[in-house]
């Protein structure tokens, strides 16, 4: 089998990459990647060295894509991946949709061409924010927690969606969900709606935050790395928005989690299941901020964290994924859990003392 990896250098793709040669005898990757995002480039030559095929290159641009040989299905890990793109100045509008629609279209003609399937990995920021920023919550153990005898009618009506596990696939994906969550939305329509119409395989998987050591963790993205590796290196941190007590609650998941349900998904393509599902680490693997101080406190000697309560844009108090139908139709549960997790990340910090100006 011949998969082509994009953003192969990324975090994720490059953690995938190495669990897919590691568990796929005989697997060919071809892997493209731009190495815009700083920090990738340190992937290069290790993946090369595992015999995987790397090109610098730009999914954006058609001319790279057509050099590339032939594949049986293409695994899409690039993005611009943060929830700001395009309106925090650092980029435009039209750079993030160029990135993640526009680079998926030239993808998804790869696939026409070629007859590959498609696996998209997609986020949980295509869910609608304002029945999540309207949620009624309550402090538990120095996290939110959703108040659902409190819900007003507008949330209550989606139920089940929502519930004490997270939400599900069929929660409201209506606008607005900001410029990524909707060039991601947009991107999963066209999947679904190329593999329908020239007959390949498609599989979304919408992830929850992704996390573990080695990720160029920045404060919108990449949160868990972004605050264990700046809290070891006594790096200014502060709680934003939500009254400023770092309340707010997501849940983790760590990319060699994916690794056996890709494998899965590539060789059981036919299997009659829902193509758009939640991969998460769930409620098992959700933490606040507030609470990840206090294990960073713990694990690697105080700090002191200050609070700015302004909003910041597109924020939520609660975001976690209820991953009951993905277990259902594969078989799938997450394996490696929050702690393990951010033991990793902690690891990674002291090894690594100059990671965060390395990716930043």
């Amino acid at each position: 089998m011949h998969l082509l990896i994009t953003g192969i250098c990324g975090f994720a793709g490059s953690i995938i990459a190495r669990g897919l040669i590691e568990h796929i005898p005989g697997l060919k990757i071809t892997g493209i990647d731009s190495l815009i995002r700083k920090g990738s480039e340190t992937n290069l030559e290790p993946l090369r060295a595992l015999g995987i095929d790397v090109r610098v290159g730009d999914i954006r641009n058609e001319e790279d894509l057509a050099a590339l040989p032939a594949a049986d299905w293409v695994l899409d890990c690039a993005a611009n991946p943060s929830v700001l793109a395009g309106v925090d100045g650092k980029t435009s509008a039209k750079d993030l949709l160029d990135h993640n629609l526009g680079g998926t279209i030239h993808l998804l003609e790869y696939c026409r061409k070629h007859k590959a399937g498609f696996l998209l990995l997609s986020t949980s920021r295509v869910y609608s924010i304002p029945p999540l920023a309207s949620l009624p919550v309550e402090v538990h153990n120095n996290a939110f927690r959703p108040v659902f005898n409190d819900l007003s009618p507008s949330t209550l009506s989606l139920t089940p969606s929502l519930s004490p596990l997270g939400l599900t696939e069929s929660f409201s994906t209506l606008p607005p969900i900001s410029l990524y969550g909707s060039s991601k939305k947009c991107s999963e329509l066209l999947a679904l709606e190329y593999g329908m119409t020239f007959d390949f395989p498609v599989r979304i998987n919408r992830c929850g935050v992704l996390a573990g050591a080695g990720q160029f963790g920045k404060a919108d993205q990449g949160i868990f790395s972004f605050w264990t590796h700046s809290w070891a290196r006594r790096k200014p941190l502060k709680y934003i928005g939500f009254g400023g007590g770092g309340h707010q609650v997501r849940d983790c998941l760590h990319p060699r989690d994916i690794v056996p349900l890709l494998i899965a998904q590539m060789q059981d393509a036919g299997r009659k299941v829902e193509p758009i599902l939640n991969v998460s680490g769930g409620v098992e693997s959700a933490m606040s901020l507030a609470q990840l101080s206090a294990w960073c406190s713990e694990r690697l000697g105080p700090h002191q964290v200050t609070a700015d309560t302004n909003p910041r844009p597109f924020d939520i108090p609660w975001m976690v994924l209820d991953s009951t139908a993905v277990e259902e139709a594969w078989g799938w549960k997450p394996q490696t859990l929050m702690p393990a997790i951010l033991e990793e990340i902690a690891q990674h910090a002291e090894q690594h003392p100059e990671w965060l100006e390395l990716v930043s």
